[in-house]
């Protein structure tokens, strides 16, 4: 779509939200990748965030608007009635003039409005180890309010996104088909994997055994994914809802040590600078417990650890895999871009398994 088209459609879709009052101003906002976002003013002055939903990486956008208003509409009950803010601790959905969640455009594109959470900020990284607790704890209480919801009665937005037996496959996929030649230089790599076999089932047999709840998760726990109060530093809201669907608690989790608690850049070359920090790892621990305010299973917080090899793992067979496919799905820097990232993600792994009785203790 071209620059004018968007501008076009998004005027288009703009008129279906006429309530909010005449827009004064509308322009492009913030650093994301995946949708088209717009900060949006009207005449009485009021903030809004207006999307364009990307539908090459969701298909189906009016289930992700499902998922997000009837998880938002849950928080909101339970922090009224825990005589919380309940305006401010979830994004508002603004619906359209016909009452929708969202705006289907004449040429099929799927439009969104947030009220803007004002006098908050984001952050890109941790500026203290405080900050990245209050992010642990953010995350804990998303998921203790949403610990009486039923997940079953999500959508996937995206299938399968964080079953690791069938990321396996993939890769397994990938390295039958060699379709550039590239798996003769990562037999080290795969061979990694290769050895891991049977613990990227842990988690799916646990949840066959009935021992591993589905959850509402986030699916995407990274720390600018939270809004801070501007005022107090501390955190306000969990934003950027479009992954929510059914999963497992420990997977937010570990996806959070595996950035967060890494002691190098994810594409880090040299690893012998990688490693998993334990005091990282306790504090953000202690923060996601404290906020879950004891909703999860014994057996979910004893898999805590497992969550976080988990998703270590996971994400380093996705590197590999794009990498031997051609890197079709993560942006890349340099040639061997995915390739760094996954050895780095492996050599943290390696870490984590010689430090699995230290997190079992934390």
């Amino acid at each position: 779509m071209t620059r004018e088209e968007l501008c076009a459609k998004r005027e288009e879709a703009l008129n279906a939200y006429s309530h909010i009052g005449a827009v004064v101003s509308c322009e492009r906002y913030g650093n994301g990748h995946i949708n088209d976002t717009f900060l949006t003013v009207s005449e009485s002055g009021k903030r809004y965030i207006f999307q364009r939903i990307n539908h090459t990486v969701f298909p189906h956008p009016d289930e992700v608007m499902e998922n997000i208003t009837a998880v938002t509409e849950h928080i909101r009950g339970r922090v009224a009635a825990e005589g919380g803010d309940a305006a401010r601790s979830t994004l508002v959905v603004v619906p359209t003039d016909a009452g929708a969640a969202y705006y289907k455009d004449s040429i099929g594109s799927f439009w969104r409005m947030y009220e803007f959470t004002e006098g908050t900020v984001a952050h890109d990284r941790a500026e203290s180890i405080q900050m990245f607790t209050d992010c642990a704890e953010a995350f804990g209480r998303f998921q203790g309010w949403l610990s009486d919801f039923d997940a079953s009665v999500l959508h996937e937005p995206i299938v399968n996104f964080h079953n690791t037996p069938v990321r396996y496959e993939n890769l397994m996929r990938a390295i039958e088909k060699d379709p550039l030649g590239r798996v003769a230089e990562v037999a080290e790599e795969i061979a990694f994997v290769k050895a891991r076999a049977e613990f990227v089932k842990t988690l799916e047999n646990a949840r066959e055994a009935g021992t591993l709840p589905l959850r509402v998760t986030h699916n995407d726990t990274k720390l600018n994914n939270i809004l801070f109060d501007a005022a107090t530093g501390k955190p306000v809201c969990v934003i950027d809802l479009d992954t929510v669907m059914p999963g497992y608690s420990v997977n937010d989790f570990g996806d959070s040590i595996r950035f967060g608690a890494n002691t190098a850049a994810e594409d880090e070359t040299d690893l012998g600078k990688v490693s998993l920090d334990l005091g990282l790892y306790r504090s953000y621990a202690e923060g996601f417990l404290r906020g879950c305010n004891g909703k999860l299973t014994e057996n979910e917080v004893a898999l805590m650890p497992i969550g976080a090899r988990m998703m270590t793992l996971e994400c380093g067979m996705r590197f590999l895999t794009d990498y031997i496919e051609g890197d079709t799905y993560f942006r890349i820097a340099r040639p061997s871009h995915n390739l760094d990232r996954c050895r780095c993600q492996f050599a943290l792994v390696a870490d984590m398994e010689r430090k699995e009785n230290e997190m079992k203790l934390i």
